[in-house]
């Protein structure tokens, strides 16, 4: 697989917007000029919503009056996928996202992306959204996108409508969108609360090994056999033997030399963690690439681009590095 290892610096392109509903219909509302204006300028819109809200937007008119644009050349609309499977990890959706978002607007100009809030995701604590919402504005700041992200007035967890409120540069007033004097960095909303969310424990690994710099090939070789007995073919393997050697060779240089290895053998995916004991500077690490003048850093933006997880979290024991990657 040919992976993009660099990225030039630019503008921040991003238009990320918080508005806050009361309802199923005031989802819709807020939602629909939105659609509407990126119709009239046949400009691709992406959901992120409920399938009631994306069959409610579904047939939304261009604004202005302009004629619905022909389906060979006008306005797409796309779905984005809300899960990424077992583990809720921001991290990984947004990456997911975002590369699906630059293949979507490549030679077209802009995106506009609406995004409604699920609690079936919260979690313990709601976390969730605020890890999101912080990955995007990274992974999509370079990206010509309008980003409304629809959040009810009263969710579950107050950890909800705290972390919409640091994380969006803009807010939805009186169908305008204006500045959000509460608006903070990504990385700084994400210490404050403590860094992102830990997934769930998983039952016992059916492999541990405790390795260093010397043993990154014992790391390799167990990595390609528990691709190939999960049906990965031998291009597939390569791909996942590389992810995992460069977060492999990241907790080894960052840790105090030792690290940890487990791997789950028993499915049809590759399911594997790396543990160290290092503090984690980056909450969200790897989530961009790096710019060509920087000779290194590259590690874990191209592990995540191999894997169809990949979800970092930090504790009071160091660093670790969850994996899932299906043949």
């Amino acid at each position: 697989m040919r992976v993009e290892t660099t990225r030039t610096a630019g503008a921040v392109r991003l238009r990320h917007a918080v508005a806050y509903t009361g309802s199923a219909d005031d989802v819709v509302a807020r939602a629909t000029p939105f659609v509407a204006a990126a119709r009239g300028r046949h400009e691709p819109v992406a959901l992120a919503v409920r399938p009631a809200t994306a069959l409610a937007l579904a047939d939304v008119p261009p604004a202005d009056g302009l004629p619905a644009p022909a389906a060979d050349g006008g306005s797409t609309t796309v779905t984005l996928a809300l899960s990424v499977g077992p583990d809720h990890s921001g991290q990984t959706l947004a990456t997911r996202w975002a590369r699906d978002l630059r293949a979507l607007t490549r030679g077209r100009g802009g995106v506009t992306v609406i995004v409604e809030h699920d609690p079936e995701l919260d979690g313990l604590d709601g976390g969730f959204w605020t890890e999101l919402d912080a990955a995007l504005n990274v992974t999509l700041a370079d990206v010509a996108a309008t980003v409304l992200c629809l959040y009810p007035q009263l969710p579950l967890h107050l950890e909800v409508t705290d972390g919409a409120g640091r994380n969006h540069p803009l807010v939805l007033v009186e169908g305008a969108l204006r500045h959000n004097p509460d608006h903070r960095g990504a990385r700084e909303v994400l210490t404050e609360r403590g860094g992102v969310p830990a997934p769930a424990l998983l039952g016992a690994p059916d492999q541990r090994m405790v390795f260093d710099t010397w043993q990154l090939v014992d790391v390799r070789d167990a990595v390609a056999r528990a691709a190939r007995a999960a049906g990965c073919d031998q291009d597939r393997v390569a791909d996942l033997v590389l992810a995992v050697n460069e977060v492999a060779t990241n907790a080894v240089e960052h840790g105090s030399g030792d690290a940890h290895l487990a791997l789950w053998t028993g499915t049809r995916e590759l399911l594997c963690e790396v543990h160290d004991d290092g503090r984690l500077v980056d909450p969200l690490p790897g989530l961009r690439a790096p710019h060509p003048s920087v000779p290194r850093g590259r590690g874990l933006w191209i592990a995540r681009q191999l894997c169809d997880l990949l979800h970092v979290w930090a504790d009071d024991a160091g660093t670790h590095v969850r994996i899932r990657a299906l043949p």
